[in-house]
């Protein structure tokens, strides 16, 4: 009854209004009391477009948006195209102001210190192409970052002779302080720059970003946070990680338009950094410099407002709530199964949406492929080092009916193995 309802939603055009009255209505319900609400959830499942017939249980690697953020994209990309020159140019770049202010907020920074951009990775490549190292300089990293990051490392080592040094860490440790005593216990008189994940895309680990900041700060050491899963799935300010560096994408865990992002620096520093294509002379202290890429659509940019009042509206705190039950619906019945392995933490203080699973004897690639040809459940194989699972990252517009037919998928793989 409640996919019925779900789907006679998605024909109205006023799901954001809906949603609004749906918090309204809740009144002082606290964020886990509200967590298993379905009546108030089915609001936010009736704001997004989805395949029912389909279970994305990969919303880490790139999430849907909402109807009312694709209705303004494409209202925008409208506008540009009666008059691309002017339009464009004159009228929607000018009109990204408001957007920068608001995700300032939203990060809890000053709008001059937040370039918009395309993804974590541009943001992110932005500082480690831009921080000035000379041949010998070692960078620090776990060997957990996101591939690409590594490669941004691996051809500064090839292009200007500096050093990378990585180390793995607990799947999952036991306590964060695990994660700051490797940092510390890597850190060389050589180290010029640090790498940290705010959170990992391989399992959902959370570092203690800010101990590891005022680590790196201690030492002379400047340190990059990895925030492309972090910002919207779980609530912070940037005054919770005191960090000079920060890259994210919000075509993730926002919601917003896909290819959509932004990269903070400190304003103290944002002279010193390279920009990855070159600005004006005028803009050198300018966060702005960051966004020279040449002709680029402002539309998904732009879009990214009805996401963020879309988030706003949910709550930072019941959103991670939600997340947090959601994953706990198809972990439950899992754990203490023989063969099964949890790669993540269960401390809210260490993990939120992002879990990963794994079953001995069983390639994560197998799996994957298994869940999605039988069961049309699309999730991500993780085989790396010591890991060797499923990265299973639901969102708010989830139903638990989804989450409960990816544990019986399981459960079944678990009790009789994968058909030959």
């Amino acid at each position: 009854m409640a996919t019925a309802a779900a789907g006679v939603a998605m024909l109205r055009d006023d799901a954001l209004q809906r949603v609004q009255a749906a918090v309204a209505d809740v009144g002082s319900a606290t964020p886990e009391q509200l967590a298993g609400n379905e009546d108030f959830w089915l609001h936010i499942q009736g704001a997004y477009d989805v395949d029912r017939s389909l279970i994305n249980l990969n919303n880490g690697g790139v999430a849907p948006a909402p109807r009312v953020v694709l209705n303004a994209m494409h209202s925008h990309v409208e506008f540009t195209n009666h008059l691309p020159p002017r339009h464009l140019w004159d009228v929607l770049d000018k009109q990204l102001e408001p957007v920068r202010k608001r995700l300032a907020e939203a990060f809890g920074c000053d709008k001059e210190e937040l370039a918009i951009v395309r993804n974590a990775s541009e943001a992110l490549e932005t500082c480690l192409f831009g921080i000035d190292l000379n041949p010998g300089d070692e960078i620090l990293t776990t060997s957990h970052d996101y591939p690409r990051m590594m490669n941004t490392l691996r051809q500064r080592v090839r292009r200007d002779g500096v050093a990378l040094k990585t180390f793995n860490i607990p799947t999952p440790p036991k306590d964060p302080s695990e994660l700051y005593d490797l940092f510390a216990k890597n850190i060389t008189d050589k180290t010029r720059v640090i790498l940290v994940c705010h959170i990992t895309n391989l399992t959902g680990q959370i570092f203690p970003v800010k101990r590891i900041v005022e680590l790196g700060r201690s030492r002379g050491i400047e340190v990059i946070v990895d925030g492309a899963h972090a910002f919207a799935h779980f609530p912070f300010k940037h005054a919770d990680l005191d960090c000079d560096y920060y890259g994210t994408s919000l075509h993730k865990w926002l919601s917003a338009p896909i290819g959509t992002g932004f990269l903070f620096v400190r304003k103290s520093k944002i002279e010193k950094l390279w920009p990855l294509m070159a600005p004006p002379e005028e803009k050198l202290n300018d966060i702005r410099k960051f966004e020279e890429i040449g002709t680029h659509p402002t539309a998904p940019f732009l879009a990214i407002a009805e996401a963020l009042t879309l988030y706003e509206c949910i709550g930072p705190e019941r959103k991670a709530a939600r997340l947090r039950h959601l994953r706990y619906l198809w972990a439950r019945p899992l754990i203490g199964e023989k063969g099964v392995v949890f790669y993540s933490s269960f401390d809210p203080a260490q993990s939120c949406g992002i879990c990963n699973v794994g079953i001995e004897g069983i390639k994560a690639g197998d799996l994957t492929k298994h869940l999605f040809d039988k069961h049309r459940i699309f999730v991500t194989p993780i085989e790396h080092e010591h890991v060797n699972g499923i990265r299973v990252t639901p969102n708010t517009y989830t139903t638990i009916q989804e989450v409960r037919r990816f544990a019986e998928a399981i459960e079944d793989v678990v009790q009789k193995g994968l058909p030959s």
